[in-house]
């Protein structure tokens, strides 16, 4: 009687498995999910406000320090063509990014524990937040200052003409940066979470942070103080957030204690 009453409870995936065709079977349904999503914000980017749209609203940032009428040039000979295609396909990307992420959970949501259901899907969502804010952070602050602060080196006998594929692929470069290095929160709260490392040893590693966030970006960014103070000192305040929500994120996310007979008479 007292062995049965000292029983573990039982996991709670315990006859949940499925064969491995399924798995991939669910694998290619959720990747077609997301070929049908991306498909559908690229239709409706390419309605409004459409390749041509996107390229304005993207040069926006170098065109305010270009001289009146100036004009970005397109060099290769199928920069016209191809370079919208692929500013419209990035835009898919990040406008269909909520989804993407959705799919993904709905994948792997099956072999989690409840309580890790409760800190997974915020957790997702989080991070797209994070990754957009560290997108409109490059549009509309880093780029202005950046390029503000590089025609102040053009001598007046150099016309500022940029070309539109070696700019696509620069901004593209920094949003990708921001984006990622915008998720210190999220490695933060999952080192602390699955702990690899403490509160604490966090707090004490905070100097070197702050080195390491410089090294990050000046490797990331252009050679220029703006965009790498811009990206630095953002990664030093998310460090700080994530060391705060870390203790938030721990306590509410902590897997149920199982009572193993402790509150069971003894005999």
């Amino acid at each position: 009687m007292a062995d049965s009453t000292d029983k573990n409870k039982d996991d709670e995936l315990a006859g949940t498995e499925q064969p491995f065709v399924a798995h991939l079977m669910e694998l290619r349904d959720r990747l077609l999910y997301c070929v049908y999503g991306l498909a559908v914000a690229a239709a409706l980017l390419a309605f409004w406000p459409g390749p041509s749209g996107l390229i304005d609203l993207i040069a926006m940032p170098i065109r305010a320090h270009m001289p009146p009428g100036a004009k970005l040039i397109a060099v290769g000979v199928f920069s016209p063509f191809f370079v919208p295609l692929k500013v419209l396909g990035m835009t898919a990307v990040l406008l269909a990014l909520p989804w993407l992420m959705y799919q993904i959970w709905m994948f792997v949501a099956p072999g989690l524990y409840s309580h890790e259901k409760k800190f997974a899907l915020p957790l997702i969502l989080f991070g797209s937040l994070l990754a957009y804010a560290g997108i409109a952070f490059v549009q509309f602050f880093v780029l202005d200052k950046m390029f503000g602060f590089i025609q102040k080196f053009t001598p007046p006998s150099v016309a500022a003409t940029p070309d539109i594929s070696s700019y696509v692929e620069a901004i593209l470069s920094l949003y990708i940066a921001f984006g990622c290095a915008f998720q210190v929160p999220i490695v933060v709260m999952l080192l602390v979470r699955f702990e690899l490392v403490t509160v604490e040893k966090l707090r004490s590693f905070r100097g070197y942070f702050i080195v390491l966030a410089f090294v990050v970006a000046a490797v990331l960014t252009p050679p220029d103080v703006v965009s790498q103070l811009a990206l630095a000192v953002p990664m030093c305040l998310l460090y700080e957030v994530g060391i705060l929500a870390a203790r938030y994120f721990v306590k509410h996310s902590a897997a149920p204690k199982e009572e193993e007979g402790a509150d069971s008479p003894s005999s």
